[in-house]
């Protein structure tokens, strides 16, 4: 049976979790395309996605030479997805901080709420993080609070990595042509969405911190963030609300 959903799950030195999590999104109750972009991993995760692949029709692997950003390999991922038939596209982590079982959840709000974006959101009526130590904590909490206040977008996790396109989304704000990385990259997203008018919906999640594996959080990801916001609030001609003129365009 063709899958309607893709989920795109960028690796870098994932090698302990990418075989649980394949077989994690395989066992929810509906049919998944999973693309793992691999960005040459030197623990050979790549390789290891190759033979999953191999075994799995519904699992795809993506090759690119070299590591140069969560925010490129996305643009691959969904480039990719493009070129095929799928209405639903998703951004997950590889490391089991996003739960493969709220999938149907982003689902269900997309076609119940007629969503063109799913939001999985930490924040929504109350902090839902495990593992975390308190600094990171308050810097997301802080970078949340930051990008609505410059930008004007009004959901509680603007920052956050779990996300459900709709196909059509895609299309609409043309993802080939973002340029941003990292947290800023989920931003920029979010708002390209938003500043259409297009819908955006938000469930609540729970993130659990990685077990297996290294954090890819850096000062320049959060650097870049923070300038971002401004960027995205000087194209949006000054507005801290969606533009009229990108409605028509």
């Amino acid at each position: 049976m063709a899958a309607e959903a893709l989920i795109i799950v960028p690796t870098y030195n994932e090698r302990e979790n990418l075989p649980d999590l394949v077989r994690r999104l395989m066992a929810q109750p509906l049919v998944l395309d999973v693309l793992v972009v691999d960005d040459n991993s030197p623990d050979g995760t790549g390789v290891i996605a190759d033979g999953i692949a191999a075994q799995n029709p519904h699992v795809h692997v993506l090759h690119r030479t070299v590591k140069n950003g969560l925010g490129r390999a996305y643009i691959a991922g969904f480039e990719w997805a493009l070129k095929r038939d799928y209405r639903f596209v998703f951004e997950m982590d590889a490391d089991f901080s996003h739960n493969p079982s709220d999938i149907p959840r982003f689902l269900q709000a997309a076609q119940q709420q007629k969503a063109d974006l799913v939001l999985g959101s930490r924040y929504s009526g109350g902090i839902r993080v495990i593992n975390w130590p308190l600094g990171r904590l308050l810097l997301s909490l802080w970078g949340g609070f930051y990008t609505r206040l410059i930008t004007g977008m009004p959901f509680s996790d603007p920052t956050g990595g779990f996300k459900c396109f709709r196909r059509s989304a895609l299309e609409a704000i043309q993802v080939g042509t973002v340029a941003s990385n990292g947290y800023s990259f989920q931003i920029e997203l979010t708002h390209r969405v938003w500043r259409r008018g297009l819908k955006v919906a938000e469930v609540p999640i729970v993130f659990t911190d990685r077990e297996q594996g290294s954090s890819k959080m850096s000062r320049a990801i959060a650097v870049e963030a923070a300038w971002m916001v401004w960027k995205l609030l000087l194209e949006n001609g000054l507005r801290r609300r969606p533009s009229p003129e990108d409605f028509a365009a």
